[in-house]
């Protein structure tokens, strides 16, 4: 009599079996190596963007008045003016990262991102419309933003019969709806004063100027209680790349699941908008690159946190040496960005053949 055979354990090339006891853990190397690499880039970047200065500031001033040991115009401008506003924008990168890397898993599709399904424009178009009639040139409040994700969120939702497994219908109706808001938001700009439209065009094409660390601590907040639900999410849904018959034979409620994704999506891009404005495009590379570096089978959401991040912070460096006047930072996406979409387009995903 030969003893029965044991199955062999089926262990993913990219991940070791960490063994405590009776306990284990599947710890992912190559999605943790993607994190060692991206979180020392954004340190870098940081201190990049907040040396880079189109006032001839040098870095020797710039550690100065970071250190408060300079004289006090130059402590203001780095601590006060440049500082929160790097950080900033280092949050609302990596809030849209995550949403770009939660939408593209539940549409199996990598251009559906809060930019072009609608949860972007309708966020923006929540946040123009509160300053009509106002003669300040200021836009409305930040968290008309996440009202008006969730309302174009649901509407796009209810258009294309649920989110389910369409995600080409998803990003069709997505298009419509984003095209729609983006009309309204523009009816409204164009009647308007020129003081009120000159103030609320800046925000809209994606903008960092001002922000402080009044505007940062709602995104603060909103990253801290959601990020750590978007990485349970994130674990559960590297199961939607099975069948979904076989994801809900090992116990996954693919409804409720879907929603909560698609909610924590919609509240960080809602927010980050509210924000920062709608900063196009990085919702879009910040997952794709996050997942050329952590592989196939995983849903990098840390590494596409990280990936935004660095990207917003890159962008809004350059937005400030690379002309002589200031650009908004949504304008060095867009024009970074272009390219971008059209290599995706023309370069299908080597591990689906699907754009």
């Amino acid at each position: 009599m030969t003893p029965p055979r044991t199955a062999p354990a089926l262990t993913p090339p990219d991940s070791t079996v960490l063994r405590a006891g009776t306990l284990s853990w599947l710890f992912p190397r190559r999605s943790a190596l993607a994190v060692a690499l991206l979180a020392p880039l954004a340190l870098l970047l940081i201190t990049v963007a907040v040396a880079a200065s189109s006032t001839g500031m040098s870095p020797s001033q710039t550690v100065s008045g970071l250190l408060g040991t300079g004289d006090p115009g130059t402590v203001l401008i780095v601590r006060d003016f440049r500082l929160p506003r790097v950080l900033v924008g280092l949050m609302v990168g990596a809030a849209l990262g995550i949403a770009g890397c939660l939408t593209q898993t539940l549409a199996d599709n990598r251009l559906a991102t809060p930019d072009l399904v609608g949860v972007n424009d309708g966020a923006t178009a929540a946040v123009v419309a509160a300053a009509a009639g106002s003669t300040s040139g200021l836009v409305g409040d930040w968290w008309l933003g996440p009202l008006g994700a969730i309302a174009a969120a649901a509407l796009v939702v209810l258009c294309a019969g649920g989110a389910g497994s369409r995600g080409y219908r998803v990003l069709v109706v997505g298009i419509g709806v984003s095209t729609f808001l983006g009309a309204v938001g523009d009816l409204v700009m164009s009647r308007q004063n020129d003081n009120t439209a000159g103030g609320v065009f800046l925000w809209a094409v994606g903008s960092l100027n001002g922000r402080d660390a009044t505007a940062g601590t709602p995104l603060l907040v909103a990253l801290a209680f959601l990020v750590p639900l978007c990485l349970a999410a994130g674990h559960r849904l590297q199961l939607l790349r099975f069948d979904d018959d076989l994801a809900a034979g090992l116990g996954v409620d693919l409804r409720r699941l879907r929603a909560a994704a698609l909610a924590l999506a919609v509240a960080l891009a809602g927010v980050a908008v509210g924000v920062g404005g709608p900063i196009s495009f990085v919702a879009l590379a910040a997952p794709i690159l996050a997942q050329r570096l952590s592989g196939p089978t995983r849903v990098p959401v840390l590494g596409s946190a990280l990936a935004g991040a660095c990207l917003t912070t890159a962008a809004d460096a350059l937005a400030r040496v690379a002309a002589p006047v200031e650009l908004p930072v949504g304008v060095v996406t867009s024009v970074l960005g272009g390219p971008f979409l059209l290599w995706v387009l023309f370069r299908p995903d080597r591990n689906t053949g699907k754009v």
